[in-house]
């Protein structure tokens, strides 16, 4: 059994400007298939606007509040609320709450530095 503390997790920043713990992936646990992150974005912050060509996302929202995009659509989010990105849809996330707003993040496949564009890589 692999097991992973949030403790243990060395935070470091992505290409869309969040910064991530990392739970479960390849390269530093057993999973193969898919990963699992903390995402963390500060009060006033946004992610760049991205998409990635191969993995599906989901975000759970666990504290703070926010605005989402994906796509054409647009929502306000808040802990509790959870979120499906589809492959190739652009995506991006602002913090406006008072608060970090955390996102756990999941990956199938599994994230990659290689398949995440910047909006306009499209």
């Amino acid at each position: 059994m692999h097991l992973s503390r949030h403790a243990d997790l060395e935070a470091y920043t992505t290409a869309d400007g969040s910064t991530i713990r990392e739970w479960a992936g390849p390269g530093y646990s057993p999973a193969r298939n898919q990963s699992l992150a903390e995402a963390t974005l500060a009060v006033g912050a946004s992610t760049a606007a991205h998409h990635h060509r191969r993995s599906e996302e989901l975000y759970l929202f666990t504290a703070g509040r926010g605005r989402l995009r994906v796509g054409d659509d647009e929502r306000d989010v808040e802990a509790g609320d959870c979120a499906v990105i589809p492959p190739g849809e652009v995506h991006q996330l602002h913090n406006t709450g008072d608060t970090d707003l955390v996102v756990v993040c999941a990956c199938s496949p599994a994230y990659s530095h290689d398949d995440t564009f910047l909006d306009g890589d499209v």
